[in-house]
């Protein structure tokens, strides 16, 4: 099988200094990259030559609360030493969210923050349900009303201190180019939230020193300084890597990065390959998937365990279940450590045959709930699976991810059960473009139809979110405008029916305009309406779907590019500021009939 390696992507025209790479792509691949986007690549597996930055702006030092703002323990008032209080501040700022509210999070809190008082505030305070934030609760309403109060020379002296702050901070020399580092600020310290219910929220996310960091920059650079009285943990040369500071945070023991903004040249490269891979399986997932099915029927069952699951991540783009990191204890699973209690079999079912039913913790602990219909050998090969297991037991015993990583790599080079869900989700946008977008439609209507096209891929790939909290308000306010819209546009009719009753009348010139006057405004105020109902629909569609992780990691931008472009939307319109940077290289490079 020839494997096709990806060019090296500039999001940056190459600059005079930087030699081109002279080669011609090969004509399997429909997409051409122009020239100046691509750039010498490193042969040895170095990412850079030359690294210089400033390294991470910490996170301010706590400041202590008035006296006046005082914090209740079983009805009286009680001084809280600095640590006690700023942990306690973090719980405060949340009495509003329903976070707060939550056994398992009120339980990890009041643990961790116990860790933080003095002995004497241990043996008073022992019961979190004693304690009372209110005034702190207050107080931190209050700031955040007078932040929002503040004059406009106020808010412009802060908005120039961010930007002196990402002048000096925010960008780092790498070879011949000046890049845009995408997080040189160091998350503050906090509680733990978490995704869908996972057993750490609550926890306290501790401040991050600069004992705790590991610089990464060329030995010839600058070095960055830490602050005054204060070290790195360690300064090192990596040009193998092309993150910049790394740091290990304390509740899932995961290392943290410092890393180029997405726009960057590399990260931009990064991400076309990523895609680029995908399309080199679209050209043999058809051989792939008889493979599969085929293997369904092997005398070993290793084979036809792995069969299955493979089936399972194509048809429903589930993770393959990669191994927890350190410390984690979320019972959390993917595809391959399915265990029995994760699936129903049901015979038939609402007049469909052959039905499964899943339902089971994905990652960070968002629940996968799903019914199924699958094909006859399917059902039969998980009945046989189930056989004399007990709810603990693994679905697939006989496999895990690394003999499925291996078996995918002998498909297809590069593949993986991510590049089938970025397949997937790719190859569904760009089908669901072509069946829902009307060209009649409206702007609005167009972007409602992507929307939707989007969404379809958002539950292909169970990205869901809670509604809102101010989702019902929201929703009232808007029926409120359409409501408006429509007596609006009531008036308006009526206003036009006696401008043509007088022109009916007269047959002046005077009162034609007033026809064609008023026939405007009745055209304008139904694209207006038409605007706010489209938009409330989407709303509620949207409600319970997260719609931007599939946009910023499943799905080739220039199927999205394409069609802005055939259909006359504007980019804007689809993407934010922050994803027009990311995907730069796809709004050059994609035209209008780009297919994926």
């Amino acid at each position: 099988m020839q494997v096709l390696l990806p060019l090296r992507v500039s999001l940056r025209k190459t600059t005079a200094s930087m030699p081109l790479l002279n080669t011609t792509r090969p004509p399997s691949e429909s997409t051409t990259i122009k020239s100046e986007w691509e750039e010498e690549r490193y042969t040895d597996g170095s990412k850079w030559r030359f690294l210089e930055h400033k390294g991470p702006v910490f996170a301010p030092p706590y400041e202590p609360l008035p006296d006046k703002v005082r914090f209740y323990y079983d009805g009286k008032p009680m001084k809280l030493s600095a640590p006690a209080e700023e942990v306690a501040t973090f719980f405060s700022k949340m009495l509003d969210h329903e976070y707060t509210t939550k056994d398992i999070f009120r339980k990890n809190f009041f643990k961790d923050w116990r860790k933080e008082m003095t002995s004497e505030e241990k043996s008073k305070i022992t019961d979190l349900n004693k304690c009372d934030f209110t005034e702190m609760n207050e107080y931190f309403k209050a700031q955040s009303e007078a932040r929002k109060q503040m004059s406009k020379e106020e808010k412009q002296k802060i908005k120039e201190e961010n930007e002196r702050l990402v002048q000096e901070y925010g960008f780092c020399i790498m070879d011949n180019h000046k890049e845009r580092i995408g997080n040189f600020r160091i998350e503050p310290p906090g509680l733990f939230r978490g995704r869908g219910d996972h057993p750490k929220m609550g926890m306290l996310k501790r401040r991050i020193r600069p004992e705790d960091i590991i610089i990464n920059c060329s030995k010839d650079s600058k070095h960055p300084k830490p602050p005054p009285g204060t070290k790195w943990k360690e300064v090192r040369h990596d040009n193998k890597v092309t993150w910049l500071a790394s740091w290990t945070e304390n509740i899932q023991g995961s290392i943290k990065y410092i890393m180029l903004n997405p726009s960057s040249r590399i990260k931009g490269e990064k991400d076309w390959q990523k895609y680029e891979t995908a399309r080199r399986l679209k050209k043999c997932v058809d051989r792939i998937r008889t493979q599969y099915r085929d293997d369904w029927k092997s005398k070993e069952m290793r084979i036809r365990q792995r069969a299955v699951a493979l089936y399972f991540i194509d048809k429903l783009a589930l993770r393959a279940g990669n191994e927890k990191e350190e410390g984690e204890t979320a019972d959390t699973v993917g595809c391959c450590s399915l265990r029995v209690e994760h699936v129903k079999l049901y015979p038939k079912m609402d007049d469909q045959e052959y039905v499964v039913e899943f339902d089971f913790l994905g990652k960070d602990s968002i629940r996968y709930y799903n019914k199924i219909p699958v094909e006859k050998r399917v059902f039969k090969n998980l009945q046989l699976f189930l056989e004399n297991k007990q709810p603990e037991d693994d679905l697939f015993d006989r496999l895990n991810t690394s003999i499925l990583n291996k078996h995918l790599q002998e498909l297809m080079d590069g593949l993986t059960a991510k590049v089938f869900r970025t397949y997937n989700a790719s190859i569904t946008l760009q089908q669901q473009l072509k069946e829902l977008t009307c060209p009649d439609d409206s702007i609005p209507a167009k972007i409602l139809s992507y929307n939707r096209a989007n969404r379809a891929v958002a539950i292909l790939c169970n990205h869901q979110r809670a509604p809102p909290k101010t989702f019902e308000k929201s929703m009232q306010n808007l029926q409120t405008k359409i409501e408006e819209k429509q007596n609006q546009l009531s008036a308006a009719r009526k206003q036009l029916k006696v401008a043509k009753s007088d022109h009916k009348a007269s047959h002046d010139d005077k009162s034609k305009k007033a026809v064609e006057v008023k026939r405007k405004a009745v055209q304008r105020i139904e694209e207006q309406l038409m605007k706010l109902q489209v938009q409330a629909t989407d709303r509620e569609e949207n409600k319970q779907i997260a719609l931007g992780t599939s946009k910023l990691n499943y799905l080739d931008p220039r199927i999205s590019v394409a069609w802005c472009k055939k259909w006359g939307v504007g980019i804007e319109k689809i993407y934010n500021k922050t994803q027009r940077e990311k995907f730069a290289w796809a709004i050059d490079m994609a035209e209008k009939d780009y297919e994926f």
